[in-house]
């Protein structure tokens, strides 16, 4: 009888397990949500990372970083609600690419996304000429548990100057 009981337990478990996966996305660079500012600055400072501005918005503060060693990064922005992590995105920008080449790297890091988290939901898709400037938005958005990805393509030209060119990954705890 008492073999029968932890058997039953076990099985309930699992099936609670499979019926709401525990699965979450967690922030880059090995931060976990809701980490302080306090670990967050000794973290960058360890890395010889700086933090090039601290905005107060609302009741959110962000921080912009530079300095983070990852191929193209540019920046990475730090949200905190409360003094807390509540969002990572990071900035990547490769100037001497084509757009073709950023089309293939967001097709890239999008099928990569898909397999891992199911198909992403496209949130934005659109070109904008009503002024000097040509800009282009293109996002996609993934939900795992309580947390969000969401990726974005944005390009802004105008000439004769170089066009400017972003792909941006964005962690935001819910």
């Amino acid at each position: 009888m008492r073999g029968i009981f932890f058997i039953a337990v076990i099985v309930f478990f699992l099936a609670v397990r499979s019926a709401y996966p525990l699965e979450e996305l967690l922030p880059p660079f090995g931060f976990r949500w809701n980490d302080s500012m306090q670990r967050v600055e000794a973290v960058l400072h360890g890395a010889k990372a700086k933090i090039a501005s601290r905005e107060k918005k609302e009741n959110r503060e962000v921080w912009t970083v530079e300095g983070l060693v990852h191929p193209g990064l540019k920046r990475t922005v730090f949200t905190f609600k409360q003094r807390a992590l509540v969002a990572v995105e990071l900035q990547y920008e490769y100037p001497e690419w084509s757009i073709e080449r950023y089309n293939q790297r967001m097709a890239e890091i999008r099928k990569y996304f898909d397999e891992k988290y199911g198909t992403g939901k496209l949130v934005s898709r659109g070109n904008e000429h009503d002024t000097d400037v040509i800009q282009t938005l293109v996002g996609y958005q993934w939900m795992v548990g309580a947390t969000m990805l969401e990726l974005f393509y944005f390009s802004a030209q105008h000439d004769p100057f170089p066009p400017f060119r972003v792909i941006s990954v964005d962690y935001k705890a819910l």
